[in-house]
């Protein structure tokens, strides 16, 4: 049993107190039947001639914000990037770093938000690790998840794919996470507050895929660190195509705006954690917009732009009728979000 209740050295020494922490936090919180063997390595199922692997890690601060908590982030995380690929996800590994001194209290509220949004997202945790450092070597606690999801056969999605005519469609407002994660570190006061919109989508993708002919998504990408802005110019990129969007066709809240104004950040490259942009053949856009919207999590989706001819920039038309460049994120806006 527990004798503590912060994390101490001994729980990372491979003995007993390491196997107190695992089996009464993480094998209470999520295990299943593959977690519980406690084997070296899961044996798993996998039925698909092709699989989809991604990795990340969730370093943010603070760990709890409105919307989540860094938990809910490393399970979201990495079953959106597992799914931008078009794949279904389906297992997740979970690595912590433990800093010496924790709340364990707070650990079991992380281990439970893991569970839950797991089982929203159809995946299950099957193997993990713990390892704690000394006080004062950390931030309390690091999560890597890594995961792996069956590619669906006939799809493949990349930026790469896009062409002249394409349609960008994005699930929803822009800027959320950003803004809420540094009003937290900033104790800011807004009249409204503001929601992280980290959300696992992988379901919202498999709508748009179904309800759009075979061949007519491009691409997914979640637009993360570098937000917005950083995701487009990567696809323009990797294409070759321009891409143009309209600003007025962008999804913001009010006071995601109105916060970006007072701080001096541009929107577009604010880090988001719960959207999805999405790349589609024209006639592909109205039946991938309808799918998007009929998803809690894509109710304010929106067609915003296209790719056009040219030599992989990105153009922002502006409220007034003019355009400029939309870069890229150059530098350091909003440290630690994720």
């Amino acid at each position: 049993m527990q004798t503590s209740d912060t994390v101490l050295m001994a729980h990372g020494s491979g003995g007993t107190m390491m196997r107190d922490i695992i089996e009464q936090l993480f094998f209470e919180a999520y295990a299943g039947d593959t977690l519980k063997r406690a084997d070296d390595a899961a044996a798993i199922d996998i039925s698909a001639d092709r699989i989809a692997f991604s990795t990340d890690s969730f370093v943010v601060t603070p760990h709890f914000f409105p919307g989540g908590d860094i938990g809910h982030l490393a399970v979201c995380g990495t079953v959106n990037d597992v799914a931008t690929s078009g794949a279904i996800p389906r297992y997740l590994s979970c690595g912590f770093v433990l800093e010496e001194g924790y709340p364990l209290e707070d650990l079991r509220r992380i281990c439970a938000s893991m569970a839950k949004t797991a089982k929203e997202a159809g995946v299950e945790i099957v193997t993990g690790d713990t390892k704690v450092v000394n006080r004062g070597h950390g931030d309390g606690v690091y999560i890597n998840t890594a995961g792996i999801g069956e590619l669906r056969k006939g799809v493949d999605l990349s930026g790469s794919h896009i062409q002249p005519g394409d349609k960008i469609l994005v699930s929803g407002t822009i800027g959320d996470h950003g803004i809420a994660i540094i009003s937290m570190r900033e104790e800011l006061s807004f009249s409204t507050e503001i929601e992280s919109d980290a959300a696992p989508l992988n379901h919202m993708i498999t709508d748009v895929l179904d309800a759009c002919p075979a061949g007519s998504v491009r691409a997914f990408r979640d637009p993360t660190r570098g937000g917005l802005a950083s995701t487009l110019n990567e696809f323009a990129e990797a294409s070759g195509v321009d891409i143009r969007i309209e600003e007025d066709e962008v999804p913001v809240h009010d006071q995601v705006r109105g916060a970006c104004e007072m701080l001096g950040y541009d929107v577009f490259q604010v880090a988001n954690e719960g959207k999805m942009v999405c790349v589609c053949a024209p006639e592909a856009a109205e039946a991938a917009l309808a799918a998007m919207r009929a998803n809690k999590y894509g109710a304010d989706a929106a067609i915003i732009g296209e790719a056009l001819e040219g030599e992989g920039r990105v153009y922002l038309r502006t409220a007034f009728g003019s355009e400029r460049i939309l870069d890229m994120l150059v530098g350091e806006q909003l440290p630690r979000i994720c």
